[in-house]
């Protein structure tokens, strides 16, 4: 039971442990709500035993007086032990549950991120968390709690007067079992609102990151009108979705509030047989109103944890994706970099790569060119673990790169893409990421080899400044040179380069090319580029075309051939020289 639970709402052990509890102390408190009756109905046996030609006494108002006051303390004691089971464990559930999905989407490779749009994963960790938030906190624990203190009432009552009992409790299989019969209809209108839902989010995180290029091409109307389009659609979901579930819950209730009206026909019926007593009946109509309350809001409750199954499944599909696993320790006989008979596709569909080999050698600079989607940065990205090839192999100095766990792999690796990625963070710290434990000393050497030192001189706070969200106060060459200096700060044996000069102009370029020679003396390093000025002085080039290595060798040598590399080459020189 205990591991069906945990499964089945994807909680943790504690945080079953806490639902179980939480449910015990629900029903407590669902039971103590009973003690009022039982006062209300030990006062109405004194007031009627006189109409009933029993003998009495005055009733003692002191003693009802106490018997209140114990009353209250003991619904005050069970609501206490239920909120802190209830709403606090749920809060730490819910703060758990949003580090372990943070920390298995670390674990996880890109390929998953690949097929993931962004606005899509923020909300499973945001709003799909909070959904559960509030379905552990408001829902699940009363619901096993009503059915706990149901069936001991129920129990009670049958016990009592079977007939008054069933008169009871008819409606409540009647009323449960039209909730279950529609959960299907409930989750089709759902999923419906899941999909508009993330599908307006998507529009808006895409409006918000090509705003300059709306703006720029002056279809801010038909954009906008798209996007409405996607609010209206999500808003015309969700009500139809609300009023699915409403229409549902509400006919249900409507069955539950039946069970009073059988209760007073049938009480009657044998009351003027002689077959039950006035006190009796006024004991099953008080019980009656009490007990529908909380089973009234625990249709509702059923409806929202059917609702719960979809984020459920989606939290499922992060935990239980495939992480690339490996050694940890692993002693490589050199860093030379190995592709053998190397085949990889991002789908089923669209193979990047078929059938490459070629060997990055340490102390040396091999250059990655080709055609755009050759699958140069693809080769390059495969090189760091960041996808697992489909077929053949990838070697470092003789180890296979998928035996190796991948963050202590990369520990090895010094990347530097054309896509910078910047925090809102000061340029020391941004730069610092390079090599945590780095010194101001160091960052500030590793800064002015890549050129930052002029630029970050002018700025306010100079080092100290902060520079935005992914270096938004900055310009393209400016945030590629920070990139560049947090690479040389970390100071690895493995060096990958995709076009890390291309947003700097002729000048920096050159600058930054000195100094990235000091960098790479005797490691291996690979660069991706498109001009051919960039890999001149490569030691080796790799030539890719449709999936297979064209040609490799020596610039030079390459240059004597009627091939690719020649053909791109001539092709950039004419280029060079066109004018408007």
């Amino acid at each position: 039971m205990f591991s069906y639970v945990q499964n089945k709402f994807a909680l943790s052990k504690q945080g079953t442990t806490d639902l179980f509890k939480g449910s015990i102390y629900s029903a407590l408190v669902n039971l103590s709500m009973m003690v009022p009756v039982g006062i209300f109905i030990l006062m109405l046996d004194e007031l009627l035993r006189p109409v009933l030609g029993k003998q009495a006494d005055t009733p003692n108002l002191l003693k009802y007086i106490g018997l209140v006051f114990v009353a209250v303390v003991i619904m005050y004691f069970f609501h206490h032990l239920q909120y802190s089971n209830v709403y606090l464990s749920t809060y730490k559930e819910s703060a758990k549950r949003r580090i372990v999905l943070g920390e298995k989407l670390r674990e996880l490779p890109l390929s998953f991120f690949g097929k993931r749009d962004l606005s899509d994963l923020t909300n499973i960790i945001m709003g799909d968390c909070a959904i559960l938030e509030h379905a552990f906190s408001h829902a699940v624990p009363q619901l096993f709690g009503s059915i706990i203190s149901t069936i001991i009432i129920v129990i009670s009552l049958l016990i009592m007067d079977w007939r008054m009992g069933l008169a009871v409790l008819w409606v409540v299989p009647v009323s449960f079992t039209m909730i279950f019969l529609c959960k299907q209809m409930q989750q089709k209108s759902k999923e419906k609102h899941y999909q508009s839902k993330y599908a307006c989010a998507e529009g808006i995180q895409e409006c918000l990151e090509n705003i300059q290029d709306i703006k720029a091409y002056h279809i801010e109307k038909s954009y906008m009108e798209e996007l409405d389009q996607k609010l209206d659609d999500s808003e015309k979901a969700q009500i139809r979705s609300e009023l699915t579930t409403g229409a549902i819950v509400t006919s249900a209730q409507a069955i539950l509030r039946l069970g009073l009206a059988t209760v007073i026909l049938v009480g009657s019926s044998l009351l003027i047989k002689g077959q039950t007593d006035l006190l009796t009946y006024f004991i099953f109509l008080v019980t009656a109103s009490r007990l529908y309350d909380p089973l009234s809001g625990n249709l509702t409750n059923i409806a929202e944890i059917f609702n719960t199954e979809m984020p459920i499944k989606r939290m499922n599909e992060i935990k239980n994706y495939k992480v690339q696993t490996g050694k940890k320790d692993y002693e490589p006989n050199s860093y030379d970099i190995d592709f053998n008979h190397v085949g990889f596709s991002y789908n089923h569909d669209e193979t990047v790569l078929k059938d490459v080999s070629f060997t990055a050698k340490q102390g040396e600079v091999t250059a990655l060119i080709g055609p755009s989607g050759s699958g140069k940065s693809t080769a390059a990205k495969l090189a760091a673990r960041f996808w697992d090839v489909n077929k053949g192999s990838i070697t470092i100095g003789g180890v296979d790169i998928t035996k190796v766990e991948p963050e202590m792999l990369l520990e090895n690796y010094t990347i530097v893409f054309q896509d910078v990625t910047l925090f809102n963070d000061t340029v020391m710290e941004n730069i610092r990421l390079g090599k945590r434990e780095a010194s101001d000393k160091e960052v500030l050497k590793a800064a002015k080899l890549a050129m930052c030192d002029d630029f970050v001189s002018s700025m306010p706070k100079g080092y100290e400044t902060i520079i935005g969200e992914n270096g938004s106060t900055l310009s393209g060459g400016e945030r590629q040179r920070i990139s560049i200096a947090r690479a040389l700060l970390k100071d690895s044996p493995i060096i990958l380069l995709d076009e890390a000069t291309a947003s700097l102009d002729v000048e920096n370029e050159t600058k930054i090319q000195s100094a990235i020679s000091e960098l790479i003396k005797n490691k291996t390093v690979i660069v991706v580029a498109h001009r051919m000025r960039t890999v001149e002085n490569a030691d080796k080039v790799v030539v890719l075309a449709d999936g297979y290595v064209a040609e490799q060798g020596k610039p030079k040598n390459l240059l004597k051939k009627e091939g690719l590399y020649k053909h791109m080459v001539q092709l950039q020189s004419e280029s060079m020289n066109w004018s408007l």
